[in-house]
């Protein structure tokens, strides 16, 4: 296995040999705070806002010859998967250089920066520089999406297509961004492809009907399309789809504690078994073009 490895910031990780056009990304799992962090929120109740274990959960995707990209660093510091231009001017202390285009995230304080904490809790007793939110794009985000975008051109290179996998959790329950449906018809994992559009219909049913087949509860779009990292990197018409999977956490770990409950190793089994059907699934529609 090669792996490239940023201090804090992120690790790649990729088969020496049997490379399928398959990458994972995991941009919520990071659990090392920078220590500039300076938020007045406790790290306790940060971790309960990431996707803790979930490149954990994906980790064996090496193995079926995807590649693996993780954040070290939490989402609470700076989101990933997020637009650089998702920023609330209110968390800042003076007025932002080039223009801004806050989303609803933004607005409800969990944007590019956070501004809260849910359930609106202040992240910060003071308004950042903009100088601290450039230095966190420049040694954090950049570096994150720059691997990321190298990766997929990569894959393409050799391939002619490439699948982008966004790999997150969801609360068991509504969460004060999401309100969620609860009782029997609750979802163990959604898939988000924008609605179809960052990725073909084909390749959703797939992961859909090989999810369904495990026993999952799935649903599609509902309450979770995807978001930044799903928009930015995906083309279907060009032959780059990318889909976000959204596991139940309460499936695999307890959230009040954030211990794994004894179903993890199952579900980590599932998500190898997962991925070595989407590599086999990727070759047959790549192996022609590669061979070229």
């Amino acid at each position: 296995m090669e792996r490239t490895y940023i201090p804090g910031v992120l690790t790649l990780e990729r088969p020496v040999a049997g490379q399928v056009p398959v990458i994972y990304d995991s941009p919520h799992s990071g659990g090392e705070f920078p220590s500039d962090f300076g938020t007045i929120v406790p790290h306790e109740i940060l971790k309960r806002v990431q996707d803790s274990y979930v490149d954990i959960l994906f980790e064996d995707v090496v193995n079926t010859g995807g590649s693996l990209l993780r954040a070290l660093f939490p989402r609470s510091y700076i989101d990933p998967n997020r637009a650089p231009d998702d920023l609330d001017s209110r968390l800042l202390a003076k007025p932002w250089p080039a223009p801004l285009r806050p989303t609803d995230k933004s607005r409800l304080g969990h944007g590019l920066v956070w501004r809260s904490c849910p359930t609106d809790r202040a992240m910060y007793d003071r308004r950042l520089t903009v100088a601290e939110v450039e230095q966190r794009i420049r040694e954090y985000w950049t570096p994150y999406h720059k691997t990321l975008a190298d990766e997929i051109d990569r894959m393409e290179s050799v391939f002619g297509r490439v699948w982008h996998i966004n790999c997150h959790s969801m609360p068991d329950g509504s969460s004060p961004i999401v309100s969620r449906k609860r009782g029997p018809n609750r979802a163990d994992v959604v898939l988000g492809d924008r609605d179809g559009r960052s990725c073909d219909a084909e390749f959703t049913h797939f992961v859909r009907e090989r999810l369904e087949a495990r026993g999952y509860a799935v649903r599609l779009n509902d309450p979770y399309k995807g978001a930044y990292l799903v928009e930015a990197y995906s083309d279907p018409r060009w032959g780059r789809c990318s889909l976000q999977i959204e596991i139940n956490r309460s499936i695999y770990m307890n959230e009040a504690n954030l211990e794994l409950k004894p179903g993890f190793q199952q579900v980590q089994h599932d998500m190898a078994d997962l991925a070595a059907e989407i590599a086999r699934y990727a070759l047959d529609r790549t192996m022609p073009q590669a061979a070229e």
